[in-house]
């Protein structure tokens, strides 16, 4: 089985799964959005599209509206799993910044109840941002483990991905996905991910297809393939692993099994 394992949600929904259908996706793990760049056909309609993101990295939003808006794109993760269980699978957000009760209430009632596989896509876009994730570590040491999903990529640092790092150390038996490979960072990705089990490596938007291929030479059991759609073509991403895989074992991990593995769906 293929999956893709970080696209973000897109409407139509018929756009998703067409986008599969073409590059041969059986499954796609959903992420939540707040911009939609799949509705941009041009330059300045894509940056009216990715100023709400620019707000949010920014912290300009406020807690209230923040818990709000991921509220709203949970249930329409949820909603799109309940209308195609065959077709997707969701992690869902958990809002950077509150106390330690009020994270656990959140897991409880918002990724759990609604039964979905992981936590994320955390983007922080500072330094207390990354520190906050501290947080929701500990709150899923008492309540349930999931895997997190950490953008990894600008506006994240050297310096946040190594605090991201010590997270993986201090909290060895939770799954943490490094998104996008570390961006320009990837080869100290790679070989943090080497030494460290509960390491995974997210393989879209890497910042050049060599970082892929060394990356699934290196960990072929524990890479991911994923197109970060719209951001990324389902088809091509596919194309790009089988293409510098090593061999067709090596593709077919990346491609679907590890992904099952991690979310235990044998």
């Amino acid at each position: 089985m293929v999956i893709d394992s970080h696209e973000h949600i897109m409407f139509p929904i018929k756009m998703q799964l067409d986008k599969m259908d073409a590059a041969g996706v059986d499954k796609t793990v959903l992420f939540c959005t707040a911009p939609h760049p799949e509705k941009a056909g041009t330059l300045n309609e894509l940056e009216e599209e990715m100023a709400v993101l620019n707000k949010i990295l920014a912290g300009s939003n406020t807690k209230e509206d923040n818990i709000g808006r991921l509220k709203k794109n949970i249930a329409e993760v949820a909603e799109a799993v309940r209308a195609y269980p065959d077709r997707f699978l969701g992690f869902g957000a958990v809002p950077l910044g509150m106390e330690l009760e009020e994270t656990e209430k959140w897991i409880d009632t918002q990724i759990t109840s609604n039964s979905l596989y992981g936590i994320g896509e955390f983007t922080p876009g500072n330094e207390q941002q990354i520190r906050q994730l501290d947080t929701v570590f500990q709150a899923m040491m008492d309540t349930r483990i999931y895997p997190v999903w950490v953008h990894t990529f600008h506006p994240v640092t050297m310096e946040g991905i190594k605090f991201l790092m010590s997270l993986c150390e201090k909290y060895p038996g939770i799954p943490i996905i490094f998104g996008h490979l570390g961006g320009s960072n990837w080869m100290d990705v790679v070989r943090f991910a080497k030494e460290h089990d509960n390491v995974y490596l997210d393989l879209s938007a890497a910042f050049a297809s060599i970082a892929t291929k060394i990356a699934l030479t290196e960990l072929p059991e524990r890479c991911l393939y994923s197109s970060d759609a719209p951001y990324g073509e389902p088809y091509l991403y596919r194309q790009l692993i089988e293409f510098v895989s090593l061999d067709k074992r090596t593709a077919e991990m990346a491609l679907g099994e590890n992904i099952s593995r991690l979310l235990e769906l044998y």
